[in-house]
């Protein structure tokens, strides 16, 4: 019995031994992070020029498409920005439109695009109605729902009318347009007072 009191002692010590090393092995792994994440910064990770994105609807039908001279993608919000936009509203139940703007930057689900500098959407003429020209310095496309707003100042042409206004929304499936703040308005064959300046 004398001779195996060692031997006992020897091996629970070793077994605490292995056991604790295991531990304080098993703790820093979990409490050093030994291969931490990337940092995100807003820096491009892939860019093209002059390119053409093009989306389909269910059918395999294209019904929007966006183009420009330079896209740079940024991998920290999956955005894109696009330099000289350009984008084409293609729905089957609607007009076609046809956006432009010095640079455009569209999310990454492709269901927001925000036009900037000299922005202007143009729906096209059909046999029921004139064509239609909006004009702003920011315009924001939704070319799911084929919408376009601002609650910037903006310039309505509709046909031979003009109308100036703050803030703006323009449904192209209803053809409905609401401006919020009208300023003055030019009807066709009518006089009008002179255009006041507008804020901003």
């Amino acid at each position: 019995m004398r001779e195996r009191g060692p031997t006992l002692i020897a091996v629970t010590l070793l077994m605490a031994l292995v056991a604790g090393t295991w531990w304080a092995a098993d703790y820093v792994q979990r409490a050093v992070p030994i291969d931490p994440p990337a940092r995100l910064t807003h820096e491009p990770d892939s860019w093209a020029g002059r390119f053409v994105m093009i989306r389909t609807g269910p059918d395999g039908v294209a019904i929007n498409r966006l183009e420009g001279l330079a896209m740079r993608h940024y991998p920290d919000d999956d955005s894109y920005e696009v330099d000289h936009a350009r984008a084409t509203g293609q729905h089957a139940d609607a007009p076609v439109t046809i956006s432009r703007a010095d640079h455009a930057t569209m999310d990454a689900e492709g269901t927001r695009i925000v036009m900037q500098g000299n922005a202007r959407v143009h729906r096209l003429p059909d046999l029921e109605r004139a064509e239609l020209d909006v004009q702003s310095e920011r315009l924001v496309l939704y070319p799911d729902e084929d919408v376009v707003e601002t609650d910037l100042p903006a310039t309505v042409v509709n046909g031979p009318h003009v109308m100036y206004g703050i803030g703006m929304r323009y449904d192209n499936r209803s053809r409905t347009l609401q401006v919020f703040s009208a300023t003055d308005v030019k009807i066709s064959g009518q006089e009008t007072v002179p255009r006041p300046k507008i804020p901003g």
